[in-house]
């Protein structure tokens, strides 16, 4: 059964730098990971010039390149809408744990990532789901917390709060 977590904080808090260092902690305990990642910007993982690069530009809905090493599937939305969270997670293989960084709004557990040097304010109660903080300092709120640098405590917050994803109640959402 496969759980998901989130990571949310505000930018510069430290998510992608505790996720890279809790990637191999988690996967040493023997889980297999996925990880689903929110950009607010508009991104490419193509190369101009490449032939699936062509193939998009020429109006291909949907672009796959695969390889013996890896395969990647790139889907042009144009008009279309985003994918929410529960789409896109539908769209993942079963894995043992998803954690998402990003969509901070959806109603997913998460664990706040805070860096008091960031400048930015805690984000609970505002941001529905948080169940666990990782911080540099202790938060104004009683919930579980570990130290942002250890790695084995968050990991460990990530192993006791990560929900099924058949049960997480994806109609909830506070708006920005």
């Amino acid at each position: 059964m496969t759980r998901i977590i989130g990571l949310a904080g505000w930018s510069g808090a430290g998510k992608t730098t505790l996720m890279v260092r809790l990637l191999p902690a988690l996967i040493g305990q023997g889980l297999a990971v996925s990880t689903l990642k929110h950009a607010h910007h508009r991104f490419d993982v193509d190369v101009p010039g490449k032939d699936s690069y062509e193939h998009r530009r020429a109006g291909a809905a949907q672009v796959m390149v695969a390889s013996g090493a890896r395969w990647a599937l790139m889907t042009e939305l144009r008009t279309a809408r985003e994918p929410t969270l529960a789409e896109l997670v539908a769209r993942m293989d079963p894995v043992d744990l998803i954690i998402v960084e990003g969509f901070k709004r959806d109603a997913h557990p998460k664990i706040e990532v805070h860096r008091a040097a960031n400048g930015k304010p805690w984000m609970r109660p505002e941001m529905p789901g948080i169940v666990a903080v990782a911080s540099d300092v202790p938060p104004p709120y009683d919930l579980p917390c570990a130290a942002l640098d250890d790695v084995a405590a968050v990991a460990a917050l990530v192993l006791a709060h990560a929900a099924p994803v058949a049960e997480i109640d994806w109609g909830v959402r506070q708006e920005a």
